[in-house]
Order: C-alpha cells, then sequence, then structure tokens
C-alpha cells in the first residue's frame, strides 16, 4: 500500500506557475501535511490552527480517507470599521489521501492536539491475489 495524497481541486496554472510572488492564495497555508513512514503503519500530520476538533471530520471512503474542517468567524461590523488586511481564514477545507481498500475506520486512530491533526493508519499487508489458483469447474 502507498499513502498519497490528492487534490481535491487541480489546478494546471496553481501547480505550473507555483511562484507565491505573483500568485498567492490563502489556501495554500492550510492543511500543510506531513506523513511519515514506519514499518507497520503511516502517521500524517496536519496543522490546522485555529480549528476546533468539533469541526474537524474525517470519512473513509473508497479507500480514501477525507479529512475537511472548517472555521466560522462573526463578522462585527462596528460603526465605519472596515477590513485593510486580512489573513486570518475563514470557511471549510479538504484533502483526501488514498490508504487502500482493506483499511477500515476500526484501523484508523487520529488525535487532534495544540492545531495538529495526528493520524494513523496501518499497514496492511494485502494478499497477491495473482499468485492464488482459481480453479475453473469443466462442464
Amino acid at each position: 500500500m502507498m499513502l498519497v495524497p490528492r487534490k481535491n481541486n487541480f489546478d494546471l496554472f496553481d501547480s505550473f506557475f507555483d511562484d507565491d510572488a505573483f500568485f498567492t492564495r490563502k489556501e495554500r497555508n492550510l492543511m500543510k501535511t506531513d506523513i511519515r513512514e514506519k514499518k507497520d503503519k503511516y502517521i500524517i500530520d496536519i496543522d490546522l490552527p485555529g480549528f476546533e476538533k468539533e469541526n474537524i471530520s474525517l470519512s473513509l471512503k473508497n479507500g480514501y480517507l477525507g479529512i475537511s474542517a472548517k472555521v466560522s468567524k462573526e463578522e462585527k461590523n462596528e460603526g465605519e470599521e472596515k477590513f485593510v488586511h486580512r489573513e486570518r481564514f475563514y470557511g471549510e477545507c479538504s484533502r483526501s489521501f488514498y490508504v487502500g481498500d482493506e483499511i477500515t475506520e476500526e484501523d484508523i486512530m487520529a488525535e487532534f492536539k495544540n492545531g495538529i491533526l495526528k493520524i494513523e493508519v496501518p499497514k496492511k499487508n494485502h494478499e497477491d491475489k495473482s499468485k492464488e489458483i482459481k480453479h475453473i469447474e469443466i462442464k
């Protein structure tokens, strides 16, 4: 099994012109992820500063581990006040990783502490089915 990140919204220009001086996006700084491999598991560390545990969800579908998080900020417009510059994020973000069809929800461990989501995904030995002998009935 190989743990592979998948971008939800592929943008040819983002991947081709990956230059922060010309193309800046707040989303680029969200969900920064490190993936480490150990003998028996993968460890995924995702930075989610400013998010609450209750607003983070994990799902598993067709071998893909989906992580989504949302944060909302109340707009308080006090008189004539308006933002001149704004960097703090509010909204939703998500990522997904292929972890394999043999992984179940019970296999995955997750912990959120100090703005970092730590996910442990075990390595499962998938049997090589090409070596299995399949008998065909003769009629």
